[in-house]
């Protein structure tokens, strides 16, 4: 047995009681079924373990990022019939000069090389991208922003700002969001070495 499932019984659908719930995750941790904190233990990598209070901050910061993407997602599809990596990719190309190598434009949006290759087939049909050799560079594209593309995220982008407004600026007060910024920020950059 693993070190988080030590004294506890790890419970399925079919432990569980009728009309109740599966043993959950705070169930299956030492401790946490009984109220208190679990043993402090160190890590694989050399942290210790987050408490309860950490893990219920980490779901809720999960919680929000899968509820406002979706919810942005859809308005996106409903109001423009435009999918959110599709905006992204604009949104990306616009901010980088109108140009990105596709390792760069992977990165800026967070898909796997294989996804956005598809991704960027698909807007290359729209007529939104068009792919460009690398000069220098036998086995280098770019991925360049079209007019038509342009003009794509400009008209998408009510909707989306809209959403954000909707979804996160309006439901917080400003030092909220300027927390929520920097704590993003602290934890989009590079761990100190």
């Amino acid at each position: 047995m693993g070190p988080v499932a030590q004294g506890t019984q790890q419970g399925t659908q079919e432990d569980a009681p009728e009309g109740t719930a599966p043993a959950t995750q705070r169930e299956m941790e030492p401790g946490l079924a009984l109220g208190r904190e679990p043993e402090v233990r160190t890590t694989v990598s050399g942290h210790r373990p987050p408490t309860e209070q950490e893990l219920g901050a980490w779901r809720a910061f999960l919680r929000a990022h899968a509820g406002v993407t979706r919810r942005l997602e859809e308005d996106l599809l409903r109001e423009q019939r435009l999918p959110l990596a599709m905006y992204d990719v604009l949104v990306q190309l616009v901010w980088a000069g109108g140009r990105l190598r596709m390792t760069e434009l992977a990165d800026a949006v967070l898909l796997s090389r294989s996804g956005l290759t598809r991704l960027v087939d698909r807007m290359v049909t729209a007529g939104y991208v068009r792919r460009e050799p690398s000069p220098g560079d036998a086995r280098g594209v770019f991925a360049v922003l079209t007019d038509t593309g342009f003009e794509r995220l400009k008209a998408a982008s009510p909707t989306h700002l809209g959403g954000i407004g909707a979804y996160v600026v309006d439901r917080l007060d400003p030092e909220e969001l300027m927390a929520l910024g920097r704590a993003c920020e602290k934890l989009a950059s590079p761990e100190p070495a």
